[in-house]
């Protein structure tokens, strides 16, 4: 059975050092299951080792360029008047 180390354990097992925490090691079922029911350490879902899909990548249509057409569009700013705004004195 696959489990993940909680805690950093100290000694050795079978002549080894104990994995870190956050480590994965195979323990014979009944030595990883109590370990987990010891809450030292947690089950590894089998899993683990999966590959994440690739991104699919995929380009913007390009956008439609429209013309104005003539009758919208605006005069030059210095052929225009400003508009009195509200409170202003308008001498004609």
């Amino acid at each position: 059975m696959r489990i993940c180390m909680k805690v950093q354990m100290s000694g050795t097992r079978n002549g080894q050092p104990w994995p870190p925490v956050g480590k994965a090691v195979d323990l014979p079922t009944g030595e990883a299951l109590h370990l987990v029911a010891s809450g030292i350490a947690e089950e590894v879902a089998e899993t683990e080792t999966a590959t994440p899909p690739k991104a699919e990548v995929s380009s913007p249509e390009p956008a439609e360029v429209a013309e104005v057409p003539e009758a919208t569009k605006r005069a030059p700013a210095q052929a225009r008047k400003p508009r009195p705004a509200k409170g202003d004195s308008v001498k004609e």
